[in-house]
């Protein structure tokens, strides 16, 4: 892997979610993709920058809501506009990567293509690498195959997807392949402690390898309205999108709202593990991002803090406000200039539910 040549994939970077369980941090205006997190540099600056230098910007495209083009602009200049795919609304993941299928040419659908979420973390960025060049190698070989980036439980965490590794199929320089022999999508507490004692289940990164002609054939078969309605936008050739505004709009709307894993993983037979320790967190959760920052049972403070007593507590963003405890543990301390969240650490996945509860009450100020 000493240059580009390793790669041929195009990249799919999916920057359009709102990322509710770091409210109040991550807010509609500015989510945690755009939010500096773990260091200097956004989580979007991070997704990109570990693909450096085996692909170049011409390669990578990004998804995102079309209120987030400015941000994406500023963040990187060198990105050819073109290459910035705008979602009119958030539909969901499907909706997402079938309507930036439409913008690739026809000659591109039988390529592998890589797509990855925005806003994780990943420490070990040249096993992250050697991991993605093994699933573009197997996918060549074996395109009617899903393959899905796979790494070890740390915890029984009930906000992403267990998969079940099965037999090896191939092995690229060290890298094993198995074949996905059970996926479960968000599972219950019961269950997630179930998968995280059993060493066969990894979770489900969302990072995968396909040809986009293959995922178009099974969302046709798992979600075919959704499917109706890219062939009508395909038909709008992509540089002439601006064009026909109220074609895009009508017909990415009424998509159904549905994600990948639910509606294709869960369903489809050849979907493929790559087991890789790659330092990978996706930074899903108040916990989760004290967690990364932090050694286990030590206090993470970003911000005026003094406290007395108080253990394995994470208190973020408090500049303007002095945050002051005594005799507290295990608490998340999150506050913004119009908000303070507290919550117990192994609550911090229930801060959706709130968000949800300020938009039923119409507090969309907050949201």
């Amino acid at each position: 892997m000493k240059n580009g040549k390793n790669f041929t994939m195009k990249i799919l970077i999916l920057a359009g979610g709102q990322g509710t369980r770091l409210w109040p941090l991550s807010r509609k205006q500015k989510p945690k993709q755009f939010q500096k997190l773990i260091s200097n540099k956004t989580m979007l600056q991070e997704t990109a920058e570990r693909l450096f230098p085996f692909f170049s910007f011409k390669d990578i495209f990004i998804s995102t809501n079309e209120e987030y083009i400015k941000e994406i602009r500023t963040e990187f200049p060198k990105l050819p506009k073109e290459n910035i795919i705008a979602e009119p609304m958030s539909r969901e993941r499907v909706a997402a990567i079938i309507l930036s299928i439409a913008k690739l040419r026809s000659e591109e659908l039988r390529k592998p293509i890589l797509v990855l979420p925005s806003d994780h973390s990943i420490k070990k960025k040249v096993e992250f690498q050697k991991a993605i060049l093994a699933g573009e190698k197997f996918i060549k070989k074996n395109p009617e195959y899903i393959a899905v980036l796979g790494v070890k439980p740390t915890f029984p965490d009930t906000g992403l997807g267990y998969m079940k590794a099965g037999k090896t199929l191939k092995t690229f320089n060290g890298i094993k392949i198995n074949r996905l022999d059970f996926f479960k999508e968000k599972p219950n507490l019961k269950r997630t402690r179930s998968y995280f004692k059993d060493k066969s289940y990894f979770w489900n990164t969302a990072i995968y390898i396909f040809t986009p002609s293959l995922i178009l054939k099974q969302i046709r078969k798992f979600v075919p309205d959704n499917y109706k309605r890219y062939q009508r936008i395909k038909k709008v050739k992509f540089a002439s999108w601006r064009k026909f505004p109220k074609v895009i709009q009508k017909e990415y709307s009424e998509m159904d709202k549905v994600s990948l894993e639910y509606t294709v993983l869960e369903n489809y037979q050849n979907v493929a593990v790559i087991p890789v320790d790659m330092g990978w967190s996706d930074v899903g959760s108040w916990t989760v991002l004290k967690d990364c920052l932090s050694l286990p049972n030590k206090n993470f403070i970003k911000g005026n803090y003094i406290g007395i007593n108080s253990k394995n507590v994470l208190v973020y963003g408090s500049f303007n406000k002095l945050v002051a405890s005594i005799g507290i543990k295990d608490l998340i301390v999150a506050v913004t200039d119009d908000i303070i969240l507290i919550c117990n650490r192994k609550d911090s996945q229930k801060v959706r539910q709130l968000v949800k509860k300020l938009e039923k009450q119409k507090k969309f100020n907050y949201i």
